[in-house]
């Protein structure tokens, strides 16, 4: 993975709470690990919905309506 030249300013507004997380505030490593896994960013969900962990593309899905 490489170095992020953003973490310092993305960590400033990263809203993801699982904190032992490696790609926090990189979110270039982030949207590929998600997208690899076929998850949604925990930064797309609503604060509420982001604390559950639950990543997967129907719940995303369903907190949208």
């Amino acid at each position: 993975m490489s170095e992020c030249t953003e973490l310092d300013n993305n960590l400033d507004y990263c809203s993801c709470t699982y904190d032992p997380c490696p790609r926090k505030g990189n979110c270039c490593a982030c949207i590929q690990y998600h997208n690899n896994k076929n998850e949604i960013p925990g930064c797309l969900f609503d604060a509420e919905a982001e604390k559950t962990y639950n990543r997967s593309r129907k719940y995303f899905l369903q907190t949208q309506q």
